[in-house]
């Protein structure tokens, strides 16, 4: 019997790297799942097509996370067509790396929009469905970075930052209606944005950390599972590091 069985899930930005991860965990342990893509549909098919062999319901929705409104549209879909939503992964993201005093306006505006508004404007179309349910787990993926900053990354920490206290104060507003809201803040994690870096600066990073490797996105989609089940029924407005050690 699996961990999520009866459950649905929607999860943003899954037909890659950690999202994919996830949505594959999910799915291994009995929930139906849904995921969005912004723009790769062979990614997203393929995706769709591994979670398909576990036998459950399973959905890829084209959609820009960023636009409110087409968040709204989506959910309302996704409603139809599951009949619940029981558990939201927040993970579309990008970066857009540069110095702060090279960084322009779109750059920032870039980054924010993907990852900080897209949190609220799922959380915000899924909230008033899983309240009528009485219940619901909401998990957000920030990052080491939003709690310790990184040179470079200016836009993409302070985006990672704000999921944070979004989710802390989702989770003080909405606990008394049985929803859960939590984050995972993973560290250097070996997925496609990370493996086109130099080799050379992977292998010094990975010396940096505890663990001396790189985490695998299966290991934060443990986290994940831990986070969606009812293993975490008494957690919620918690950050959960999955970094091998190294934001400590």
């Amino acid at each position: 019997m699996g961990l999520l069985d009866g459950k649905t899930a929607l999860i943003t930005g899954g037909s890659r790297g950690i999202g994919k991860a996830i949505a594959l965990k999910f799915a291994q342990e009995g929930a139906d799942v849904a995921f969005t893509y912004l723009s790769n549909k062979a990614a997203a098919d393929a995706t769709l097509t591994e979670l398909e062999s576990y036998g459950h319901r399973v959905k890829a929705y084209a959609s820009d996370a960023s636009d409110f409104e087409k968040a709204h549209e989506l959910v309302k879909q996704l409603q139809a067509d599951f009949g619940r939503i029981d558990i939201l992964v927040n993970n579309a993201g990008i970066t857009r790396d540069t110095l702060l005093l090279r960084m322009d306006e779109a750059q920032w505006d870039a980054v924010l929009n993907s990852n900080l508004k897209s949190a609220f404007n799922f959380t915000h179309a899924v909230v008033p469905i899983m309240a009528r349910q009485r219940g619901g787990s909401i998990i957000s993926l920030s990052s080491v970075v939003g709690i310790a900053g990184n040179a470079g990354q200016a836009n993409y920490a302070a985006s990672k930052a704000g999921i944070i206290a979004l989710s802390s104060s989702v989770a003080k507003e909405m606990g008394s209606r049985g929803i859960r809201c939590n984050c995972i803040a993973p560290g250097f994690i070996d997925t496609d944005m990370t493996s086109v870096l130099p080799e050379e600066l992977r292998t010094e990073w990975a010396k940096t950390i505890p663990l001396r490797r790189a985490g695998k996105a299966e290991e934060v989609a443990n986290v994940a599972l831990f986070l969606a089940s009812d293993l975490s029924s008494y957690v919620t407005g918690q950050v959960i590091h999955c970094c091998g050690g190294m934001s400590y």
